[in-house]
């Protein structure tokens, strides 16, 4: 009888132990599923894509509390001038989970190489398992018409996982959502065979500097690609001093122009949007498109997907 007792005292105590210790391996967001709180992931196809794209709106999305992930689907280890393999790879993961703190929110960088991705079966269900495990509302991607193979795979495997995250016995490992959520496009400048035409933009006027902060931080591509357009050399980044302040104005300039070039495009939608005092005030913007794929949101649902318009 004691034996009995001394071991069901074990296991309980067994239990105890082994859920504390998975729960220091869980995130804050993926322990308050049920919080009322928006909860919204974004696939970019290197890391830095989702940080340029949509670092705005997660930044307001997190001040709210709402919960925000970024997945950058491949490692970003050939995206460099003069390094690459494992070391560029943790070298840019470290950088964007130094910006998703920056940002408020979280991030994972998948285990692909960069350059390499295809539309597999295999990658279908790793969109479709983290869309359920992360319980989203918004699942944002890049288009399927773009300049680089990764973002148009990106975009593709992020349509085909739309219908399938649905689906009880696909991926049965992972409880299907109940319901599909709403699928964007990041915004991009190609023309063929259609053009982007944002059904959101939403100012970021307010977490601009915010945005620069976490875009900083990813120097692997401050020193490399944004400095050169290519990968032909590496212009490091200074350490100190008025040099590397410099550079930070610099970088921030680059992008607040293309965030002013994105809010002047589409400046009669922020106008329909915040009403047309403040819309023609707006100098900074992110813009978004609905995806025919997955949940289809009215105007007022996306005004409570994208909670940013108050007048």
């Amino acid at each position: 009888m004691k034996k009995s007792v001394f071991c069901l005292a074990g296991m309980v105590l067994l239990s105890l132990l082994l859920a504390f210790a998975l729960s220091g391996t869980t995130s804050a967001s993926e322990r308050n599923l049920d919080d009322g709180k928006l909860r919204i992931i974004v696939f970019g196809a290197h890391p830095d894509d989702c940080e340029i794209k949509a670092g705005g709106a997660a930044a307001m999305w997190a001040a709210q509390g709402h919960h925000v992930k970024f997945v950058s689907v491949t490692n970003g280890d050939i995206g460099h001038a003069e390094m690459a393999g494992g070391e560029l790879a943790k070298r840019r993961t470290a950088e964007v989970k130094a910006a998703a703190k920056k940002l408020g929110i979280e991030t994972e960088v998948l285990d692909i190489h960069d350059g390499e991705l295809m539309p597999t079966l295999e990658n279908r269900k790793i969109f479709v398992r983290l869309i359920r495990e992360w319980k989203a509302d918004i699942v944002m991607g890049h288009r399927p018409n773009d300049y680089h193979p990764d973002h148009r795979y990106t975009g593709i495997l992020m349509q085909d996982a739309a219908y399938m995250a649905t689906v009880t016995f696909y991926c049965p490992d992972v409880p299907q959502i109940p319901k599909n959520p709403v699928f964007l496009y990041l915004s991009d400048g190609f023309q063929k065979p259609n053009p982007f035409d944002p059904d959101v933009v939403v100012s970021i006027d307010n977490v601009i500097e915010q945005k620069a902060d976490a875009l900083w931080l990813l120097e692997s591509q401050i020193e490399s690609l944004w400095a050169t357009g290519n990968f032909e050399k590496v212009v490091p980044v200074p350490k100190q001093g008025a040099e590397r302040e410099a550079r930070r104005k610099a970088m921030r300039d680059r992008f607040a122009r293309r965030a002013e070039s994105v809010a002047d495009k589409y400046r009669a939608k922020l106008i329909e949007l915040y009403g047309e005092e403040k819309g023609k005030k707006i100098r900074y913007a992110e813009a978004f498109e609905l995806c025919e794929y997955g949940s289809r949101a009215s105007p007022d649902k996306l005004k409570q997907l994208f909670p940013f318009f108050g007048r």
